[in-house]
């Protein structure tokens, strides 16, 4: 059952083959004898899951229900999901248990979705190899010893060895195609706006987007059909019609113009990356496609220019957690002072102690114009080198990652190593553009991602081209060995 895509599980499921709550079983099953060596999940909803397997199955006997109905999915433990602990990875959060549901879990849950729990993250979704979770490592399924990406390593992980259907992911500057790619699984960030953040645990206010993680763009599709959409609850919500995404998978490729960044080819891109790149590239010509080399010549500097404007926004964002209202409180504080201090710095680990620190120093007086004020206009430019491009071609596409998955450790005393991870991925965050992560052919065994960027709101064109390149290609059907 775990090697079915969601279109024949939901067939399945009509047919009366099996109940949602056998195929929520199995599931289940699968996590508690798998997931202790890989750690993709905080916690498990067995109680809660199969209540709503119960109610799925009785929807799916009177008739009345939709795609997603009695397929059990995984929520990255950042969204609110009334009754059950939502961490965000943190010792802050340890306890906290949610007094509502987020919109995505609301619209998740309202399609039949049967949730199995809460995936492991970077620590307030800060990190890009899941190694700062105060509940420990997410360990990569096809190889236990090296990272699955991050933040949303344990979505990730639990898609790829076929312990969920699909999961939810946030993708803050990379955090869904990273390890979406490391893991070698599909994972789409939309157009900042299109999925509502509200009961989404803010990181960085203007760059965090809630996005699908599955093993294919198809079973992605059926997954953001349900998610995308306007939400009068959140300011940043954008008031755009959502297509069909599933309707436009099939459409035809040819006339496609694709464009290839000279800059993400150069210096840093590992040679066999680039050949498995090239090797998908040249998928797309042989479907009709057109290739066109494009400039996106300030990408190089989004690196630098995310490392101000996150940390700015994390230092305010996080500011609440302070050990008066909710969240960890130190034990005995002599004061108020001593409340606050000891509160934060026994919560907060040390990649979020980091950020916090840089960005309240660039938010500083006398630091505001020099550092994040002067982020901001590159951040302009930035887009505006998208713009013309798109002027140019329809789709952008270049490596996910520089490199495959690296090993557990390897980078964890190297902050500057580990954002280069997110070189090629930034970008479309501060643009607020929407991309996808799709897994194309494996290098000494791991697998690599393929990276589509799309115009503002054209996530179906995303989901029809990597579809149609799963239609020729195998390489998002392979699992990991013992995940099979």
């Amino acid at each position: 059952m775990q090697n079915k895509s969601i279109a024949q599980l939901a067939a399945d499921l009509r047919l009366r083959t099996y109940s949602s709550v056998e195929l929520t079983k199995h599931y289940l099953e699968r996590i508690a004898r798998l997931d202790p060596g890989l750690n993709s999940f905080i916690t498990v909803a067995e109680e809660s899951a199969l209540a709503a397997a119960a109610r799925a199955d009785q929807a799916l006997k009177a008739g009345d229900a939709g795609p997603l109905t009695g397929i059990p999915i995984a929520h990255k433990d950042i969204f609110c999901t009334q009754g059950v602990k939502t961490t965000c990875g943190s010792r802050m959060l340890e306890n906290f248990v949610a007094p509502y549901d987020a919109t995505v879990v609301e619209k998740l849950a309202a399609a039949g979705a049967v949730v199995l729990g809460k995936t492991n993250m970077d620590e307030f979704a800060m990190g890009s190899s899941n190694e700062t979770s105060y509940y420990g490592a997410v360990k990569n399924p096809w190889n236990p010893d090296l990272v699955p990406g991050g933040s949303s390593g344990g979505s990730a992980a639990a898609v790829a060895a076929r312990l969920c259907a699909a999961a939810t992911g946030t993708d803050t500057g990379g955090s869904i195609r990273q390890p979406a790619a490391l893991c070698g699984i599909t994972g789409i960030k939309p157009t900042y706006g299109r999925c509502s953040r509200w009961g989404m645990i803010a990181f960085a206010s203007s760059l965090d987007q809630a996005g699908v993680m599955a093993r294919s763009a198809a079973d992605a599709a059926f997954v953001l059909d349900e998610m995308a959409g306007f939400d009068r609850r959140d300011s940043t919500s954008a008031d755009v019609p959502v297509p069909d995404y599933v309707d436009a998978l099939d459409n035809d490729l040819k006339g496609l113009r694709i464009g290839l960044p000279k800059e993400y080819f150069g210096e840093g891109l590992d040679a066999g990356v680039a050949r498995s790149i090239q090797a998908a590239i040249d998928e797309y010509r042989r479907l009709g496609a057109e290739i066109v080399e494009i400039s996106l010549p300030n990408s190089p500097l989004s690196v630098p220019v995310y490392y101000v404007v996150a940390p700015a926004e994390c230092s305010s964002n996080l500011a609440r957690f302070d050990g008066v209202r909710y969240g960890h409180r130190c034990a005995e504080p002599k004061d108020l002072e001593d409340l606050y201090k000891r509160s934060r710095a026994e919560g907060f680990g040390p990649e979020v102690r980091r950020r916090i620190m840089i960005g309240t120093y660039v938010l500083s007086a006398g630091y505001y114009d020099a550092y994040y004020l002067k982020a901001q206009k590159i951040r302009q430019l930035i887009a505006d080198d998208f713009k013309r491009a798109f002027e140019q071609v329809d789709v952008i596409m270049g490596p996910t990652a520089p490199a495959t998955a690296f090993p557990l450790g390897a980078k964890m005393d190297d902050p500057v190593s580990m954002y280069l991870n997110d070189i090629y991925t930034i970008a479309t965050n501060l643009a607020g553009l929407p991309g996808i992560s799709v897994p194309v052919a494996p290098v000494d065994g791991l697998p690599v991602g393929l990276q589509i960027i799309g115009n503002y709101f054209e996530e179906a064109r995303l989901l029809n081209v990597a579809h149609m390149l799963q239609h020729v290609t195998h390489w998002h059907q392979a699992a990991p060995v013992g995940f099979e």
